[in-house]
């Protein structure tokens, strides 16, 4: 029987035990609120060092969640993803202004913000903040707080990222006529059917001036985490989506291709853990019993 890990690509789960111990350090230590994404004042690029991906699909185990929401965020951004999302946006404006609306703590718009283009955050403080309360990039991104329905500045892409459950957020976006709507979304829906972001229309329902003109879909395993350290808690599999829409004159932008960039330090145990579900199907494939 062919042994999968002699392939080389597994080569990278040859140093499984090594890996494990490192993350394991690092999920502690976030637990244990020893890691600076705790710290409000550090640096953003300090914040997101070594971030465990475990907290990107997890809450912190101290989280009280009838005051908190997601500890940092309610999905792992892909870098790839969010350049691509970047290089859509810089096709509508020689130097485009993004209206991050909801921004919850800030995190996901200010890794936009660091893929060269200018965003500025809205919260409107109608929802749970995130336990980690402010979690953006003080040089790249401004955060304010007021009525979303009253911005005051103006912009050229409105972006959300897990809008609000039973909100339709695109109903308010399209007041203010952006040259592009950026959505990132679950159709995923709670264990009395309804559903974890929006509404069934704001995905669905825009002015036919407005097209789709990209849209992806990223899964994320069953266990992702648990399958393969078994320490570490169960999920379920979840589908997140992002949806692009153009105003006319932008209907023919490029979305040809993901721009290659070093991924985020999250990315990495993600690909270990994708890696060993690959694997462990490999044996199962051979007949093995796991």
């Amino acid at each position: 029987m062919n042994n999968p890990f002699l392939e080389e690509r597994f080569a990278p789960l040859r140093n499984m035990e090594q890996f494990t111990d490192a993350m394991f350090n690092r999920i502690v230590a976030f637990q244990e609120r020893q890691h600076p994404a705790w710290d409000e004042q550090a640096p953003f690029s300090e914040r997101i060092r070594n971030l465990p991906l475990h907290y990107l699909i997890f809450s912190n185990a101290d989280r009280d969640p009838t005051r908190y929401a997601h500890t940092v965020a309610p999905f792992y951004p892909i870098r790839a993803e969010i350049r691509t999302i970047a290089a859509c946006i810089r096709q509508v404006a020689a130097q485009p202004v993004v209206c991050d609306f909801q921004c919850r703590n800030g995190f996901v718009g200010s890794l936009l913000a660091r893929e060269g283009v200018r965003v500025t955050g809205v919260r409107d403080g109608t929802v749970k903040p995130n336990q980690i309360e402010n979690f953006y990039d003080r040089d790249l991104y401004e955060l304010r707080e007021g009525p979303l329905d009253q911005i005051d500045f103006p912009f050229d892409v409105a972006f959300n990222a897990w809008m609000p459950a039973g909100v339709n957020l695109t109903e308010t976006m399209l007041r203010y006529e952006p040259k592009m709507i950026v959505l990132i979304y679950t159709d995923h829906l709670d264990p009395q059917g309804r559903r974890q972001t929006g509404t069934d229309e704001a995905f669905t329902r825009w002015p036919d001036r407005y097209r789709v003109v990209a849209q992806w879909s990223l899964t994320r395993p069953e266990n992702l985490l648990h399958e393969i350290w078994p320490d570490l808690t169960p999920s379920i599999e979840e589908e997140r989506h992002v949806r692009i829409l153009a105003d006319t004159p932008y209907h023919d932008i490029d979305v040809s291709g993901w721009p290659d960039a070093p991924p985020y330090d999250w990315e990495e145990e993600l690909e270990m853990a994708l890696l060993g579900l690959e694997a462990k199907e490999a044996l199962r494939a051979r007949g093995m019993k796991l």
